[in-house]
């Protein structure tokens, strides 16, 4: 018996659905597998990071180099402040010392005045006992009748007219007497007065001269307090850049590493006769001068010690720098080089021989300049410096001073070398 209409449209229906569903899960599956060997590849060049170009890595060099700058100021702010402070503390000890002075003298001033004074109430005192010994005196005389009445005295006293003459004469001896110690008492009594007045402008004077004394004292040490804040805020403010610049030379020197990886693995893909390849060298040699310029600039204010440095930075010297931790100038030299990979010896003689020597005019970072007593004759090198830019180098310049940037336009400028290794 023949199927009937709804069956074979049940049918029909089921098979249309089924061949649907059959293509749906095919094209899932499909869609399933090929994500699944996509995805591996998409995973895997998202977790590759692009590697740092050329502009990165001058981007970084420019920041680490600004911070470096930063830090060479903040430094050389610290090396004035430092000096300054040196010579405040001498002028504050000079000013207490004057102090020190000014109060002895007022010590002594003090002491001559009260003497003077006990001098002058003594010779008060004498003058006041002679005058009354003087008083005395004459009331005794006029009672002994040798006064005013004469004729009487001498015609009714005792012994008569010769007793009065004897009285008489006795008194007037006397009388000399007292008047001459009285007039002695008196010129010194003057004298004495004269001696106070001159020991009380003198210790007006000196007292003035000692306030004045103390008031430069304070000044002086008031201004030692003040320098001493400002060291101390300028070296806080020196150990925050130098932090900075740390993280910037860091993140500099991560980023050269991944750019120099990169360099390594596209000179592999190059052709030997390439001429690009001389670029790549030029780069190498211009980023190398730059970090041997920072590494020198690190060391700014570090004392000059004779002999002093080595390739893990400053050190005793020898001789005059025995007790002196710090670099000379070819070992500052010699440092700086080997932070880059370039061993140098401890004097400028092979210094000046450790590369091609480079114009004046073409001058680099990094590039060592030399001076000489004849500039005809290397023999004669006695100094060199560490070229920083803009005809400025980085040196460590003799014995008293320190690390610090000066400019190579000197009258014994005989050349310039760029260390090769």
């Amino acid at each position: 018996m023949a199927p009937s209409t709804a069956v074979l449209c049940r049918k029909r229906v089921s098979s249309i659905t089924c061949g649907a569903t059959l293509r749906f899960l095919a094209f899932s599956t499909g869609m399933a597998l090929g994500m699944s060997m996509l995805l591996p590849t998409m995973t895997a060049r998202a977790a590759v990071k692009p590697s740092p170009n050329a502009e990165d890595v001058e981007r970084s060099e420019r920041e680490a180099e600004a911070r470096a700058a930063e830090v060479g100021r903040t430094t050389a702010l610290l090396v004035q402040a430092d000096g300054e402070l040196d010579e405040l503390a001498v002028a504050a000890e000079g000013a207490i010392e004057r102090f020190n002075g000014e109060r002895v003298k007022l010590e002594r001033a003090q002491q001559a005045y009260r003497d003077g004074q006990v001098r002058l109430a003594q010779a008060g005192r004498r003058v006041e006992e002679s005058q009354a010994e003087l008083a005395t005196f004459a009331a005794q005389a006029y009672q002994h009748n040798t006064g005013y009445a004469r004729v009487p005295s001498a015609l009714v006293g005792d012994g008569g007219p010769q007793g009065f003459m004897d009285r008489a004469g006795m008194v007037e001896v006397l009388a000399k007497q007292r008047a001459g110690f009285v007039r002695r008492v008196e010129a010194a009594q003057d004298v004495a007065e004269i001696f106070r007045k001159q020991m009380k402008a003198a210790f007006d004077e000196q007292s003035a001269a000692t306030r004045r004394a103390q008031d430069a004292q304070r000044l002086a040490q008031e201004a030692v307090a003040q320098q001493q804040t400002s060291v101390q805020r300028i070296r806080v403010e020196k150990r925050a850049l130098e932090r900075r610049l740390d993280r910037a030379e860091a993140r500099t020197a991560e980023l050269k590493r991944a750019r120099a990886r990169a360099r390594e693995e596209a000179e592999a893909r190059t052709d030997p006769e390439d001429p690009g390849s001389a670029a790549v060298v030029s780069a190498t040699s211009t980023e190398r001068g730059a970090l041997v310029a920072r590494a020198a600039l690190r060391w700014l204010g570090t004392p000059y010690s004779w002999g002093g440095g080595t390739t893990d930075g400053p050190s005793l010297g020898s001789g005059q720098g025995a007790g002196t931790v710090g670099f000379d100038c070819s070992g500052l030299a010699m440092y700086a080089w080997n932070q880059v990979g370039v061993r140098l010896d401890h004097w400028t003689g092979t210094q000046w021989t450790s590369g091609p020597h480079v114009p004046l005019d073409e001058l680099n970072p990094g590039d060592l300049v030399f001076f000489a007593r004849d500039t005809s004759n290397p023999d004669t090198i006695h100094h060199v410096g560490i070229y920083i830019g803009k005809d400025r180098m980085v040196e460590a310049p003799y014995t008293g001073a320190r690390v610090r940037i000066s400019s190579i336009e000197r009258s014994d400028l005989i050349g310039a070398t760029r260390p090769s290794g």
